[in-house]
């Protein structure tokens, strides 16, 4: 923890730092979602942390070889099932052959730095857990609601605080948003051909996603879901 020295009359300490720091702060993290299915992602480690790694990789359809001598149950099944490729011993440099991006998570700070190296050396985006000094990106507490995904993070400074923050989010937006995106994803062909202008369409857009429609999805109200919908085509 920072130390922030005595008190000293007159001033607040953390806001004398606060101003401090941000003088010396390195430009902000630029965010972006990554399109991973069929590319090959490398996870170095077998533990608890890795097998969280490979399940987030695997959820968006990635490739994933794992290299790690011993391995957690999780990642045993995941092996046996042929699920991802296992190679039981430690970290080479080859592993890295075709990667579009590779994760650190073993416990020797040693091979993630040897990962990290040899990602910067072929253009591939690396991230080692709990090590941002070894990471060209970082992992954010991330929520789900279908296609909805909303991203939280503090650009590796205190990742509690971007899971406490997420999971407030979590009881904000509920399963009915991944409900709701279902049902505009399907309206945007119909919206296109009734609505050749562009502005007639972002109108209706905005009506509906302003309108009750969410409601009606909560209480499971298929007709009021229809009224919702046809009222915004009206109004557009």
């Amino acid at each position: 923890m920072k130390d922030w020295g005595p008190p000293i009359a007159g001033h607040n300490n953390m806001d004398r730092q606060l101003h401090a720091d941000a003088g010396s702060e390195t430009p902000p993290l630029y965010p972006v979602f990554l399109a991973l299915a069929g590319r090959k992602a490398v996870v170095a480690g077998g533990g608890t942390v890795a097998s969280r790694k490979i399940s987030g990789l695997l959820e968006c359809g990635a490739r994933v070889l794992v290299i790690a001598p011993e391995v957690v149950p999780e990642i045993e099944a995941l092996a046996a099932a042929g699920t991802v490729e296992l190679r039981r011993r430690p970290f080479a440099p080859a592993d890295m052959e075709g990667a579009f991006l590779a994760v650190a998570a073993t416990d020797d700070p040693a091979t993630n730095e040897l990962v990290f190296r040899e990602g910067e050396a072929r253009g591939i985006l690396v991230n080692a857990a709990d090590d941002p000094a070894h990471s060209n990106f970082i992992l954010p507490s991330l929520l789900r609601r279908g296609s909805l995904a909303i991203a939280v993070s503090t650009a590796g400074r205190s990742p509690a605080l971007a899971v406490r923050i997420r999971e407030e989010l979590e009881r904000r937006f509920g399963p009915e948003y991944a409900t709701c995106l279902t049902i505009l994803g399907g309206l945007r062909d119909q919206v296109a051909a009734r609505f050749p202008d562009p502005d007639a369409r972002k109108t209706f857009w905005y009506r509906l996603v302003d309108s009750d429609l969410l409601d009606a999805i909560r209480s499971g109200d298929e007709d009021a879901v229809t009224r919702s919908i046809e009222r915004a085509l009206e109004g557009a």
